[in-house]
């Protein structure tokens, strides 16, 4: 598909500090004058909403890899069509908390292979087809590091969203090096960032990746 506007993803482990470089990335194009929208997966419409506690709450367990992948694809198919689809058509920037990368960084690598490759990759094809972000920001941040930022920003949660943060430590580390595996699979698509930094740092690397990816001049 071709559209006018740019999809950006911002990808890490949990506590990589997503959330809050996205506040920051929309208020870079903002001041530049570009028409924004950030949205998320799962979650970015109100379907998405009843999908995303579904999938992020409950026993660690609670699904296999594929009827996982399946639901989160679900969520996936319905965000493009309702909400990212339209935004492009009318040449806005989104940006995405997260996008099909998180679902083969989490459900293949992750679990260790249980979600086969191929499989993600059919479901993929089947799902989305040929359509992929312009740009994929990947939050790097050591496991522990990360793991600890999250549960500190559960306690001030009404209802926590903490299935993926309860796996065990071999998950989080197998879903580190899964993502800096995608990132060295698309290295015209992904960009890794330092995410162990100061906002400060990181918020001016990730201006400055921007700027090289698309060859603009963001202030």
């Amino acid at each position: 598909m071709d559209f006018s506007g740019k999809f950006i993803t911002v990808e890490g482990g949990d506590g990589s500090g997503k959330s809050t470089q996205i506040k920051l990335i929309e208020k870079l194009f903002n001041d530049n004058n570009f028409e924004t929208i950030t949205t998320k997966e799962p979650g970015g419409t109100e379907v998405g909403l009843e999908l995303r506690k579904i999938l992020l709450t409950g026993e660690k367990d609670r699904w296999d890899p594929i009827s996982e992948t399946l639901l989160f694809f679900t969520d996936r198919r319905y965000h493009l069509l309702n909400k990212v689809f339209p935004a492009l058509e009318n040449n806005k920037i989104v940006i995405s908390d997260r996008f099909a990368d998180s679902t083969l960084a989490y459900q293949h690598y992750g679990y260790a292979n249980k979600l086969k490759k191929e499989e993600f990759d059919n479901i993929y094809k089947l799902s989305i087809g040929d359509f992929e972000p312009d740009l994929t920001l990947i939050l790097d941040i050591p496991v522990e590091d990360g793991l600890k930022r999250s549960y500190k920003k559960s306690e001030t949660m009404i209802e926590t969203e903490l299935r993926f943060e309860n796996m065990d430590l071999s998950f989080h580390e197998n879903l580190r090096q899964g993502f800096l595996r995608i990132a060295k699979d698309n290295p015209k698509r992904c960009v890794v960032i330092d995410a162990n930094k100061s906002v400060e740092e990181v918020k001016l690397d990730i201006k400055n990746k921007i700027n090289e990816h698309f060859g603009w001049k963001l202030k």
